[in-house]
């Protein structure tokens, strides 16, 4: 599964990390991150400290890249959303991208914006 970037904002902005969703995650479950969250966590990393814990959070993840076949996919959910009038941000979009071509489920807290994306996979 891959984890949004919602999922890990959560995380490190909790005072108490064991009520997190991040938290709750099965041991067992594997869990990727995406190149655009990893981008979007760091572009709101506006101290040395809160790099440092981006880094911490995230060292132990699998990146999964953004490649050719994944902006091609991006575009493609891009052209259904917009004729659709259900724009979401672009942001999401590469993330919904990144996860129906390495075909893993979403873990997100914001389902609403998500459940747009047709074929994407949203854990529950």
């Amino acid at each position: 599964m891959v984890a949004d970037t919602g999922i890990f904002i959560e995380h490190l902005r909790a005072k108490d990390k064991l009520t997190t969703s991040l938290y709750k995650i099965s041991e067992n479950t594997v869990i990727y991150i995406s190149a655009v969250t990893v981008y979007e966590l760091y572009m709101g990393a506006t101290t040395k400290d809160k790099e440092a814990d981006v880094r911490t959070i995230t060292d132990n993840f699998t990146v999964l890249p953004f490649t050719d076949t994944v902006a091609q996919k991006a575009a493609e959910i891009y052209h259904k959303l917009r004729l659709n009038n259900q724009m979401i941000e672009f942001r999401d979009i590469f993330i919904a991208a990144t996860c129906m071509v390495n075909e893993l489920p979403l873990l997100t807290l914001n389902k609403k914006h998500f459940k747009r994306v047709a074929g994407l996979k949203i854990q529950v």
